[in-house]
């Protein structure tokens, strides 16, 4: 997943305003208790993120791929 993708992801999931706000401020014990903006710098990959974002926000699995996514390819 591109930063792109992951923002167009969280746009499409929470809409612009709320998911701006999820990204900046929800600390995300997943990813070492990390915002998204922070675990981003960082160097963690766009795509977990985004699941951990899911994740904390009770996501229904099938959205976590988020529109327009293909899902990885099951083993």
């Amino acid at each position: 997943m591109r930063l792109s993708e992951f923002k167009r992801a969280v746009s499409d999931e929470f809409g612009s305003r709320e998911g701006a706000a999820l990204t900046k401020f929800l600390v995300l014990s997943e990813l070492g208790d990390l915002t998204s903006e922070a675990a981003l710098e960082a160097g963690v990959p766009a795509r977990e993120v985004w699941i951990a974002l899911c994740r904390a926000n009770q996501v229904p699995e099938q959205r976590w791929y988020a529109v327009g996514l293909k899902p990885p390819p099951i083993a």
